[in-house]
């Protein structure tokens, strides 16, 4: 059968630098790191003090009270999300067939903040016996976003959840672009949230030794690529893309954003959270997404690469662009948009998705910030340009996103500049 083609017609983001997508942008022009001291809880005890927390969210702005007191703090912001890319997208749902617009989104940890609180609560109070909130378990399971986003517009398609660690909203948006050009849907919104800054997620990762103890410095914490280098920092939000098939997009004027034009998926099958040290994973789901978009690597301008700012996964990253993309590798600017935003977890894949769709349509690369000394491991080729510390100016025909998840799940994106 012919596959329908499948475009980008909305977005909404909240993230550390910004909860509309014009300031996520404008954060990332300005090199803004979105790092600062941990609010939510008591950080006094534990090894890491700070994270790229969400500033000034207000859940009243959409939704009310009652009904955001039955959510998590994830699923608030993927509601919030999905609300400024319906929005955006100027669908006008009294004129669409609901049964064919579907929402595919994702979390890789959910609810923890529910969980945490819940269970607390419990063993503080074990001689009253079991006493649990009737919305404990709806506020912690991880596909509930996906199933409160279409009960609040009705949307009656294609409806879960993915979950892959840190590739979660690079798998939903693969999975929505497949569902649309197979003809399965007309309309998904799709993404990923997540909200694991609290006690466990810190506690558990610094168990780990994954995310960075800088905390000195919280601003200069996420320095991908950079000698100093030491773990990833955390980060939280939402990012929502309304994908639309092409001829039903037309049909309704809808504004174009950006052609998605391939996905790919693999595995390292190699450690619980360690990337392949030779880069394996990393370098079998590039080739998959540029086989399935029909292209060839020279046809890619910029990679939006995983880029974690740890030790070891930085370097296989690199090493996996080196070989996929040979001599053309010199030719594409890098950049880790994580050093700005922190690791955003489940919702990473759709906030770098938006950051480049953003790039594609304003002809700029975002930055890799942090970066003041080069490390001397000769597996980090710093002929390479990783757009350090300054956007760039370039035009973007193709975009890759990477994204790389704990239990070795990869998934890449690839989007064009639209062209009829």
């Amino acid at each position: 059968m012919e596959l329908k083609r499948v475009v980008v017609t909305g977005l909404g983001a909240i993230t550390p630098l910004g909860n509309t997508v014009s300031e996520f942008w404008d954060g990332l022009m300005q090199g803004k790191s979105g790092a600062g001291p941990i609010t939510y809880f008591d950080t006094t005890l534990f090894k890491t003090h700070f994270a790229c927390e969400v500033k000034g969210f207000d859940v009243n702005q959409y939704l009310d009270r009652k009904e955001a007191r039955k959510m998590d703090l994830y699923t608030q912001y993927a509601v919030a999300v999905a609300k400024q890319a319906v929005e955006d997208s100027s669908l006008d749902l009294e004129k669409e067939d609901l049964n064919r617009i579907g929402v595919i989104f994702g979390s890789g940890i959910g609810g923890i903040h529910a969980f945490e609180a819940e269970i607390g609560y419990y063993y503080q109070h074990l001689e009253q016996g079991p006493k649990f909130n009737p919305f404990f378990i709806p506020k912690m399971i991880s596909d509930i976003a996906a199933g409160q986003i279409s009960i609040i517009f009705g949307f009656h398609g294609p409806n879960y959840s993915v979950a892959s660690a840190c590739a979660t909203s690079s798998n939903a948006i693969a999975d929505a672009f497949n569902l649309i050009r197979l003809d399965k849907a007309n309309i998904i919104v799709t993404g990923g949230a997540e909200a694991a800054i609290s006690a466990g997620g810190v506690g558990g990762f610094n168990a780990m030794h994954a995310i960075s103890t800088r905390n000195d410095s919280p601003e200069t914490a996420s320095r991908p690529f950079s000698a100093s280098r030491d773990g990833f920092v955390m980060g939280e939000g939402s990012g929502c893309l309304i994908l639309e098939e092409l001829e039903h997009a037309k049909a309704r004027g809808a504004k174009i954003y950006a052609e998605v034009i391939g996905e790919g998926m693999s595995a390292d099958a190699y450690h619980l959270t360690a990337s392949h040290p030779e880069g394996l994973g990393a370098k079998l789901v590039m080739q998959n997404a540029i086989e399935d978009a029909g292209i060839k690597p020279e046809d890619v301008d910029y990679i939006n690469v995983h880029g974690t700012s740890t030790p070891v996964g930085d370097i296989s990253e690199v090493r996996a662009i080196k070989e996929v993309f040979g001599e053309h590798a010199y030719k594409l600017n890098i950049s880790s948009t994580k050093s700005m935003t922190g690791h955003m977890l489940g919702a990473a894949g759709a906030a770098e998705a938006i950051a480049c769709i953003m790039a594609i349509q304003n002809g700029v690369v975002p930055p890799t910030i942090n970066h003041e000394e080069d490390d001397k491991d000769e597996n980090i080729d710093y002929n390479l340009n990783f757009t350090f510390n300054k956007p760039q100016k370039r035009d973007i025909n193709v975009a890759l996103s990477n994204t790389f998840g704990f239990g070795g799940h990869n998934a890449c994106l690839l989007f064009r500049k639209y062209a009829e």
